[in-house]
């Protein structure tokens, strides 16, 4: 998001550049039919330009300090009077975060935090909780970071009663009531399985992994097998090891009176028993080798770009100058990243970065810049000749006056209201900063020399620690990458989830190959079926009350093309095992990996390609019982298609009446349903006219059987890419 702001207001800054240029022009060529007008005269006292503009020095900076109380159990409460609004609003922090959650169960605090509010608690639901909390403009949160989880409540004074009952009850008494910790999974498989669309997002999470390593849970993300990993008991537990009162900070601020709410809080409060000690979490950083590393996204026409090291935490004393070097260097439109990389050279879209910094771990030192695909490797040796300049040339006296004007004149805003600095406070009080560290801030910066920041740019910023990140379309620029280093390829593939429980893997058992056998039979024998090379089928689909004409031609065992007739034209979509892609319109890009491993999946499990391959080691069934679809007794047979695993319902006479298997979807693992019905002869084939698939309301959809040909002359060229 930040990026695209960027470049958005580089644009608009772009606009106005021109815009000056052409009123500057016009000014010229005035000038040449007409003579200089006298300069009006100046009034007293009034400046005649800008630059006469007397600025007055900032005033001291002294916030409102919140009264700190510690509760005989331990908890610690920080409250700041504001009266200019009948409102109160406040944060809970409670220690522990996904630094301490274990790796197997990546994602519990995330699940934990999202249930812990829908779950509602032992008295209401959260549904009911929210008709609650609506029907009175009250709001209550709650969200896990990587070392806390929260509470946050914002209500009108005279519900603040009610709204700390809620508070209580949460803190107290969570139910994490089993419905919403399952729709909190689906939502995050859903994340999972669209965490790969984006080039910024890719950019993000290898950041993390190349700074922190992949095992650091500074880095680690969740998986579909961690987050199925994760049980309504893990909820439980956690709660119950870290939401104690000597692990909590209560921060309230507005219209009240400290005395007063301090006793109201003690009095809601004070029963509760101390538990253990949050431990201190131990948490690995093993950042990965300089060098270049590459995650090939052949679906993109442009590529982002990082340079990533290790940083500092905030509590190191260069805290302050490198605030001002970061602000110098890649801070903001007047920076030297963009005034080189973006103005004079062209060569970013976006560009920016610095030396990072977190509470209790070092943050990560990361350049970053988008560019155009095939100004990839140019871009990555401007962005290293800027990281040589930072170091050997100090900055000017208007670059650092710049800088800290920019860093100074923004800072009250980040604290412009009593709730701003009141959670400023408690998050000092969490990791162990002095109470005045934000007057330490500010006066750290004022004090800040070109020296200062000559010498930690040369005290942290190294080029040859640095790893450089590419996320882009690899075809275009790799062997010119190549030229810079060797070039380490990242696999982003996203792994399958766990088996679905009802389809397990599988072995050949005396049943399992029998019920194979009758399928066989019934669809014009093994010999029959071992003699198609190729098939095509039109069919209709209807889908949300959609008609959709498909064309399919595969040629067994592994391509596959469908035209598919859409109202905006015809889109092609091709499978083989080279390549992936869909094309119209001449436009033409890869298929994402979920749909191609989807459809390579579809292939393997295809009823035809299965019974060509029964003598295949590869291929395995295994006969798990007997179950009736209607009136129809059936074989359950699982099978494991060379991987792909799928469930098949046969019946006596050997059709296939049904099949069930899990794939990715768009939301995350799905488990679908197909109904194969209305048999037919097809020069000896017998073959299913319609189907029916379930499962996924998205997916859903029939399909009648128009067209059939068996070893049609398929154009080999029809599976190439434009």
């Amino acid at each position: 998001m930040k990026s695209r702001w960027m470049i958005a207001a580089a644009s608009a800054a772009l606009l106005l550049t021109g815009a000056y240029a052409q009123e500057a022009s016009r000014d010229d060529a005035t000038k040449q039919e007409s003579a200089p007008k006298a300069a009006p005269a100046s009034t007293p006292g009034v400046p005649a330009n800008w630059k006469q503009v007397p600025i007055p020095p900032l005033p001291a900076f002294h916030p409102k300090q919140p009264r700190r109380v510690v509760l005989p159990n331990g908890m610690i409460l920080f409250m700041t009077e504001n009266h200019e609004l009948p409102l109160i609003q406040g944060t809970v922090m409670i220690r522990g975060g996904s630094d301490s959650e274990p790796a197997s169960k990546t994602g519990l605090t995330e699940l934990y935090a999202e249930t812990w509010r829908t779950g509602g608690t032992e008295k209401m639901t959260g549904d009911q909780l929210d008709d609650l909390l609506e029907s009175r403009a009250a709001k209550v949160e709650t969200a896990a970071g990587d070392s806390e989880t929260t509470i946050s409540f914002n209500c009108l004074k005279a519900d603040f009663p009610e709204v700390l009952g809620v508070i209580n009850d949460l803190l107290r008494s969570p139910a994490f009531r089993e419905d919403k910790l399952t729709l909190a999974k689906k939502q995050m498989n859903s994340s999972i399985a669209r965490r790969n669309d984006e080039t910024e997002d890719i950019a993000q999470m290898q950041t993390d992994i190349l700074g922190y390593g992949k095992q650091s849970a500074y880095a680690r993300i969740p998986e579909y097998a961690t987050v199925a990993a994760v049980t309504h008991d893990d909820l439980v537990e956690w709660h119950r090891s870290h939401a104690t009162p000597n692990n909590i900070i209560f921060g309230i601020t507005g219209d009240f009176d400290a005395a007063a709410i301090e006793v109201q809080l003690s009095k809601t409060f004070g029963d509760w028993s101390k538990g253990a000690k949050v431990p201190e979490p131990k948490v690995s950083i093993d950042p990965a080798k300089p060098g270049i590393y590459l995650v090939d996204k052949s679906d993109v026409n442009q590529s982002e770009i990082r340079m990533i090291s290790l940083g500092i935490e905030r509590r190191n004393p260069d805290y302050f100058a490198l605030q001002a070097m970061n602000e110098i260097f890649g801070g903001g439109f007047s920076s030297r990243l963009f005034s080189n990389l973006r103005t004079r050279a062209g060569l970013a879209y976006s560009v920016g970065g610095g030396v990072g910094s977190n509470w209790d771990h070092p943050g990560l030192t990361v350049f970053e810049l988008g560019t155009k695909t095939e100004t990839t490797v140019e871009a990555i040796k401007g962005l290293w000749d800027q990281v040589d300049k930072l170091k050997s040339e100090p900055p000017t006296e208007l670059e650092l006056k710049r800088a800290k004007d920019a860093i100074l004149n923004s800072f009250i805003f980040n604290f412009d209201t009593p709730a701003k600095v009141l959670r400023e406070q408690q998050t000092y009080e969490f990791y162990g900063y002095p109470a005045d560290f934000l007057e330490q801030y500010r006066a750290g910066v004022e004090k800040v020399t070109a020296a200062d920041v000559t010498r930690v740019a040369n005290k942290y910023v190294h080029k040859d620690e640095l790893k450089v990140l590419v996320v882009g379309n690899a075809g275009e620029f790799k062997k010119q990458l190549a030229a810079l280093g060797p070039v380490t390829p990242i696999d982003i593939t996203i792994p399958p989830p766990p088996e679905a429980s009802a389809v397990k893997p599988t072995s050949t058992n005396a049943e399992g190959r029998a019920a194979i056998d009758r399928l066989a039979e019934a669809l014009g024998g093994k010999a029959r079926v071992d003699a198609i090379k190729s098939l095509r089928q039109v069919v209709n689909m209807q889908q949300q009350g959609q008609e959709v004409k498909i064309d399919q031609s595969i040629v067994y065992p592994d391509k596959q093309a469908q035209k598919i007739s859409l109202p905006q034209g015809e889109l092609l979509q091709v499978v083989t095992p080279t390549t992936a892609f869909m094309s119209m319109a001449s436009q033409t890009r890869e298929l994402p990996p979920g749909e191609r491993s989807s459809q390579i999946n579809a292939l393997k499990r295809d009823f035809i390609n299965v019974i060509q391959h029964i003598g295949d080691p590869k291929f395995a069934f295994a006969a798990g019982g007997k179950e009736k679809l209607g009136e129809i007794e059936t074989t359950i047979v699982d099978v494991n298609a060379d991987g792909a695993r799928t469930r098949w319902w046969i019946a006596s006479d050997g059709r296939l009446l049904q099949e069930q298997f899990s794939e990715i979807g768009q939301s995350g693992p799905q488990t679908l349903t197909m109904q194969y019905s209305d048999w037919k002869d097809y020069g000896g084939l017998r073959y299913p006219a319609k189907f029916v698939m379930s499962g996924d309301p998205q997916s859903e959809f029939s399909m009648t059987l128009d067209q059939l040909e068996i070893n049609p002359d398929i154009d080999p060229k029809l599976f190439e890419k434009p």
